[in-house]
């Protein structure tokens, strides 16, 4: 029965396994291609695009309100009534049919710079939301380095565990040899199959990870791995803490958000302290007015300059300017928080580095001893020098150092990663990866002067369609 759970268990993992990593011949898809295609397939990242483009239409919005209002109206009227003679009594009824168009302009010529304040605000908010879209670039980006990195991590498991149950399954024949001829007893035979049993649930466990690995994978990337090849050479990054929290600072898109966020609301301060002022305004209107059914006609025409601005409002606008400038101090304590967890996070994730290249160094130093020690017991074991508990015992230390070894690259590469990203320039551009970059100002270079529907307006739905592919 212990044989067969046992074939069933190596068979099960060899089939795990061969889902990740592919035949061997097979050409390997490495961690830039796996990069590349989340860049790609990711929905987080089309969905904050498609947000970036509806920002930049809020400066098409405000840069309309500077140009004339133009509209026209039109109304048709009938009138009729009835008129009674007292000299002749007689009556007469009468109607008229009166058609009339008209055409109306209005034009702001000053408002004590309040639509461009408005203008101006857009395009820092539009600013903003560029660099947004990189912090979500850079998340999709560094969760598809860990979930490929995971995938690796827990295949290299699965072969470790498969490789401990068939040493285990080997001690526990010796034993049973041994047994047979009276050399050991039958509690070595027991512990060796309670090591058994446990071999195989830890297989079961990391088996389990690694399904649980290939379905981050999926989400992460868009696609199965498929003969994942090995992470063999990582970004370079500066080690330098201080260094690297300087050039976090600097060039973070967390940081250069929060400086355009507060950009926005300084602006919007302004608008909201010269909202009390009065406008100046154009006006002006042509007209034609007809009698249906007759020859006469009326053209008419007015030009107006209107001035005036608010008196009370039952104190809207003071709330609004108090609304406001508490919206710039709420964005300058953000910048603040947003420097404090830049560097926090630059200082984590080099911490992390640390650690783990301190690890790799411990575990293979423990590999090398426990794999010495490992032999030496199991020879001494076949010369009756060492129990069935010593040599299980033996193994076992060495299967953990492998696995600790194993765990501590996956968190090395991790790390440097997390470095990487911590300083803003975990994205495709920095990375080099070979995807079609994404250009954040081509729709904006289109809208910006608020187009209407013309030449200008097909090559923007060009645009579009181009975007949506």
């Amino acid at each position: 029965m212990i044989r067969n759970a046992m074939g069933r268990a190596a068979r099960r993992g060899a089939l795990t396994l061969a889902l990740v990593l592919g035949p061997v011949a097979a050409t390997a898809d490495t961690l830039a291609d796996a990069l590349a295609a989340a860049y790609t397939n990711s929905g987080l990242l089309q969905q904050n695009r498609a947000l970036l483009r509806a920002a930049d239409e809020d400066v098409a919005v405000a840069v309309a309100a500077l140009r004339p209002i133009v509209g026209w109206t039109s109304s048709f009227s009938r009138s009729f009534g009835y008129s009674h003679s007292g000299t002749t009594g007689v009556g007469t009824g009468f109607q008229d049919d009166t058609a009339s168009f008209a055409v109306s302009a209005e034009l702001l010529l000053y408002d004590f710079g309040s639509t461009q304040l408005q203008v101006d605000a857009a395009k820092e908010a539009v600013l903003a939301a560029r660099e947004g879209l990189l912090v979500i670039e850079q998340q999709v980006l560094l969760r598809a380095a860990t979930a490929y990195v995971s995938v690796r991590k827990a295949s290299e498991t699965v072969a470790l565990r498969q490789n401990n149950v068939r040493l285990v399954q080997q001690e526990l024949r010796a034993a049973r040899d041994r047994f047979e001829v009276g050399e050991v007893t039958r509690t070595d035979v027991s512990l060796a199959e309670a090591r058994l049993a446990a071999s195989r649930a830890n297989l079961a466990a990391a088996e389990g990870d690694l399904l649980r690995a290939i379905e981050e994978y999926r989400a992460a990337v868009g696609g199965k791995p498929d003969n994942l090849a090995v992470v063999s050479r990582l970004p370079d990054v500066e080690r330098n803490e201080d260094a690297a929290k300087a050039i976090a600072v600097r060039t973070h898109p967390a940081m250069r958000q929060a400086q355009y966020q507060v950009s926005t609301a300084d602006l919007n301060l302004r608008r909201a302290q010269v909202a009390i002022k009065p406008q100046v305004s154009l006006t002006g209107r042509l007209g034609k007015t007809a009698q249906i059914g007759g020859d006469d006609f009326t053209n008419s025409g007015s030009v107006s300059l209107d001035f005036g601005g608010p008196i009370y409002r039952g104190g809207q606008l003071s709330a609004l300017e108090r609304q406001a400038r508490a919206r710039v101090d709420a964005a300058r304590a953000n910048l603040y928080v947003t420097q404090q967890a830049v560097q926090q996070d630059v200082g984590t994730a080099l911490a992390t580095l640390r650690v783990a290249n301190a690890t790799i160094e411990a575990t293979e130093r423990q590999i090398r001893a426990a794999r010495v020690a490992f032999q030496g017991v199991r020879e001494e074991a076949t010369l009756g020098q060492r129990t069935t508990l010593d040599v299980l015992t033996a193994e076992q230390d060495l299967l953990d150092a492998e696995v600790a070894y194993t765990a501590a690259v996956a968190d090395r590469a991790v790390a440097a990663y997390q470095v990487l990203s911590a300083m803003g320039l975990m994205t495709a551009k920095h990375l080099g990866l070979n995807v079609q970059l994404y250009d954040p100002a081509e729709y904006y270079r289109l809208i910006k002067n608020a187009p209407i529907k013309s030449l200008q307006g097909d090559k923007l739905d060009r645009v579009l369609r181009r975007i949506g592919d």
